[in-house]
């Protein structure tokens, strides 16, 4: 069932009220602590320089929605799978 404008600008007020730290936990999903070798340190902050992006957690985020859009094979090839 549709949401009236009503409940919407309801759901917006609450949204605002809350801190930064329960707006985060709302849409967080998990958190993945990661070590990476020298090498992949180096790619990454390549493929950040490249992008012009300096948030390392941004462009782990944009790669991986990118990835979810290729062709299975595509993303194979690029995982070096295929």
């Amino acid at each position: 069932m549709a949401k009236t404008p009503a409940q919407r600008q309801k759901e917006k007020r609450d949204r605002d009220k809350l801190s930064s730290e329960e707006r985060e936990a709302r849409l967080l999903s998990r958190s993945i602590v990661t070590k990476l070798y020298h090498n992949e340190d180096a790619a990454l902050i390549r493929v950040m320089s490249r992008l012009g992006i300096t948030e390392e957690q941004d462009v782990i985020s944009r790669l991986i929605r990118g990835s979810d859009q290729l062709e299975d094979d595509q993303l194979k090839v690029l995982a070096g799978i295929a």
